[in-house]
C-alpha cells in the first residue's frame, strides 16, 4: 500500500511541475522536461492517443494552455504548390539561372516552376485552430484573413510559419506583413492591428514569431525595406514603441531575417534579444538598444534563449555559436583572434547552424545542423564533446528535444532519432510517423503534441493494462 501511495505521488508531482506551452520552443524557449512519463517510442499505431487532420499548409508549432491547442494553418483556392525536403535549391538555383543568361520575367517564370509561390497565383484562407489537448476534437477555428497573400513564399517554408502566443487568457497571432490579431479562447476577435507589408528577400517569406513580457507583445521584422522591432499592448493592439534597425554583414545588402526574440530575465534585468543580419542586439523593455555581437550571418534562422545562467546565440551556418552573461553593455565583438570580451563566456566561430535551433539539456548544448550532424558542447565551457552524423544523415528542420536523458531530433520526413544524452554519441532508437514534419512539439505533461504536413498527433505512453 505504502509503495502505492508513494508511485502515486511522484505521478502527481511530475504532473504539478509541468509548464503549459504558452509559445514558440516552450515556456523557456528551450524544449525540455522532467516528466518521467513523456513516451520514447511511437509510430502511427503505437503510442497514438489521438490524431486530428489538418488542413492547408503551415509550419507553425503548437502551443498549449490549459485544455486548449493553438495553431495556425493557411487553406489555398485550388492547387498549392507542395512543399520540399531538403536545401537543394534557391541560391544556387538562382545562381546558375542568372548564369545561363535568365533575367527579369524569364527567371520570374523558372522560379515560380520550381521553387516559389508568389501573390498573384494563390488566393488563401488564413486560419487559427483551437482543439481540445485531452480529445483532439476541433472546438472552434476562426478565418482571420482571406485573399492573395501579401508576400510571396518559397516551397520550403510556409504563408503561416509564425508560431502564436498565449498568455492563458488570449491568444495573440502575428504573421509578418499582415499584422498581429488577438482572440479570446471562446474564440472571439479582440483586435486586429494591421502592418506593413515589407518584402522578404527574393519572396522567401516570413517567420519570426511573437513574445510577450508584462503587457507587451514583442515582434521582430527584418525585411528588405525597414527593419525594425516593435512593442504593442496586449489589450488593445496598440502600438507603445519602435526602433527601426538597419542592420546586414559587411558586404552584402540582405536584411531579411526570421529568428524569433527571446524574453530573457535575470537578476540584473529583463531584455530582449534578437538574432538579426549579421548582429545580434538585445533592447531594454522601452526598445533602446543594451548590447550587440557581431558574427551572425546575413540569412539568420535560429532563435536566442538562455539556460543555467547563459544565454545561447545561434549565428547562422558556419558562423558564430556563442554564450552571454548577464549584464553587458555596449558592442561585445572583438576582432577575429582576439580574446573574447569579459561578457562573452565563450564563442566557437563555425559552430552556427542553418535550420534547427540548438538544444540546452542536462548540462550539454546539442547543435544540429539541417543535414543531421549532431554536435555536443559544454553548455558552461563551450568545449565540443562529439560530432557525428545521425544515422545515414537527412534533411533537419524542427528544433531537437530533451527528457528522460534523451535527446529527439526529427528529420523532414517525420523520423525522430532518439539519442541518448551525455558526453558520448549513441543513437538509441527511432521512431517514424511517415509524413513531412518541420515544425518543433509541444511538451505537455506526459503528452507529445506533434505536427506534421497534414495531422496534429498527442502522442502518449500508453499503460500495459489499456487505462489512463
Amino acid at each position: 500500500m505504502k509503495r502505492v501511495i508513494a508511485s502515486l505521488f511522484l505521478v502527481a508531482c511530475a504532473f504539478a511541475g509541468d509548464p503549459e506551452w504558452p509559445g514558440f520552443r516552450g515556456p523557456s524557449s528551450n524544449p525540455s522536461a522532467v516528466n518521467s512519463l513523456l513516451p520514447g517510442t511511437w509510430s502511427k499505431t503505437s503510442n497514438i492517443e489521438w490524431t486530428a487532420t489538418l488542413p492547408g499548409l503551415g509550419w507553425s508549432s503548437p502551443i498549449v494552455a490549459g485544455r486548449y491547442i493553438f495553431l495556425t494553418t493557411v487553406t489555398t483556392d485550388g492547387k498549392a504548390k507542395q512543399p520540399q525536403v531538403g536545401t537543394t535549391y534557391s541560391n544556387d538555383y538562382i545562381a546558375e539561372l542568372s548564369k545561363q543568361g535568365f533575367k527579369d520575367k524569364e527567371l520570374e517564370d523558372r522560379l515560380n516552376a520550381r521553387d516559389f509561390e508568389f501573390p498573384s497565383q494563390v488566393n488563401l484562407h488564413y486560419f487559427l485552430y483551437s482543439i481540445d489537448l485531452y480529445s483532439g476534437r476541433v472546438d472552434w477555428t476562426r478565418e482571420f484573413y482571406s485573399g492573395r497573400p501579401p508576400g510571396g513564399r518559397h516551397r520550403k517554408n510556409s504563408f503561416c510559419s509564425e508560431t502564436p502566443v498565449t498568455d492563458g487568457k488570449r491568444v495573440y497571432v502575428y504573421i509578418n506583413n499582415l499584422g498581429l490579431f488577438a482572440y479570446d479562447f471562446s474564440g472571439n476577435k479582440v483586435w486586429n492591428t494591421p502592418l506593413e507589408n515589407f518584402p522578404a528577400i527574393l519572396d522567401f517569406g516570413t517567420a519570426s514569431s511573437p513574445a510577450l513580457v508584462n503587457d507587451l507583445v514583442i515582434i521582430v521584422n527584418d525585411n528588405e525595406k525597414q527593419q525594425f522591432i516593435a512593442a504593442f499592448d496586449k489589450n488593445t493592439g496598440k502600438q507603445l514603441w519602435r526602433t527601426n534597425r538597419s542592420i546586414h554583414v559587411p558586404g552584402s545588402d540582405r536584411q531579411t531575417g526570421w529568428s524569433s526574440p527571446y524574453i530573457w530575465k535575470t537578476s540584473v534585468r529583463t531584455e530582449i534579444v534578437t538574432i538579426g543580419p549579421g548582429l545580434a542586439i538585445s533592447y531594454d523593455l522601452e526598445g533602446k538598444e543594451l548590447w550587440r555581437l557581431g558574427g551572425m550571418s546575413a540569412m539568420p534562422i535560429p532563435s536566442p534563449f538562455a539556460y543555467d545562467g547563459l544565454l545561447y546565440l545561434n549565428g547562422g551556418s558556419a558562423k558564430a555559436l556563442a554564450a552571454v552573461k548577464p549584464g553587458a553593455s555596449g558592442d561585445l565583438t572583438t576582432p577575429d583572434g582576439a580574446r573574447l570580451n569579459d561578457f562573452v563566456a565563450w564563442l566557437q566561430p563555425k559552430a552556427g547552424t542553418y535550420l534547427p535551433t540548438e538544444l540546452a539539456y542536462d548540462g550539454g548544448l546539442y547543435v544540429l545542423t539541417h543535414t543531421g550532424i549532431l554536435a555536443r558542447f559544454d553548455a558552461k565551457t563551450g568545449l565540443q564533446s562529439y560530432k557525428a552524423r545521425i544515422g545515414e544523415g537527412g534533411n533537419f528542420t524542427a528544433s531537437p528535444w530533451g527528457y528522460s536523458g534523451k535527446i529527439f531530433c526529427m528529420d523532414e520526413e517525420g523520423r525522430t532519432f532518439v539519442i541518448r544524452a551525455g558526453e558520448k554519441y549513441e543513437l538509441i532508437d527511432s521512431n517514424d510517423l511517415g509524413e513531412m514534419a518541420l515544425a518543433t512539439p509541444a511538451l505537455i505533461g506526459d503528452r507529445l503534441i506533434l505536427r506534421t504536413e497534414n495531422h496534429l498527433y498527442s502522442i502518449r505512453n500508453r499503460p500495459r493494462d489499456g487505462r489512463r
